[in-house]
């Protein structure tokens, strides 16, 4: 059988175990992995949506009013909820997507006190455009991995998830 490339994280690793031996290091390396995996995912992601003209962030908020059904538009409240970032941060997002022509605010017809967030047909044909070529970047992205291991993958990253969530 094949020796197993080293990666990176291995090299930290073997460091500090000729280092401290008595630390456990086996926990840094699964974070430091999990962590060097975000980076490198993240840039891939930010690549083909930049193509799209959004950033990250722009296309977290489009495609969380898109995945919401017709009439695809909700509250700051809800955004903020699906969206996990500040109040803020939000509201500095949906200032940046209305002036680009993504997003408007309209009156909320239930209560006239409040605004809804709501996709204009540019922001939806963008997001539509985003979405498939995000999904098939994904799909590469995770091409190196069978289908079981995708499952299984997938499995103890829930796990792992559920106790911070």
């Amino acid at each position: 059988m094949a020796k197993e490339k080293q990666d990176h994280v291995d090299r930290i690793l073997a460091q500090w175990r000729r280092e401290r031996p008595d630390l456990d290091v086996e926990p840094m390396g699964i974070l430091g992995r999990l962590k060097r995996l975000g980076t490198h995912l993240g840039r891939e992601v930010e690549v083909v949506l930049l193509k799209h003209g959004l950033s990250t962030s722009a296309f977290d908020v489009l495609a969380t009013l898109r995945r919401s059904g017709a009439p695809h538009r909700l509250s700051p409240g809800e955004l903020l909820e699906m969206t996990m970032v500040s109040s803020g941060t939000m509201t500095n997002r949906i200032d940046r997507l209305e002036k680009a022509g993504f997003v408007q605010r309209i009156l909320n017809p239930e209560d006239r006190r409040s605004v809804l967030i709501a996709l204009t047909d540019k922001g939806f044909a963008t997001v539509e455009e985003a979405i498939d070529a995000h999904a098939a970047n994904q799909q590469r992205l995770t091409a190196n991995l069978s289908a079981a291991d995708k499952a299984e993958l997938d499995r103890l990253l829930k796990k792992f998830l559920s106790d911070f969530e």
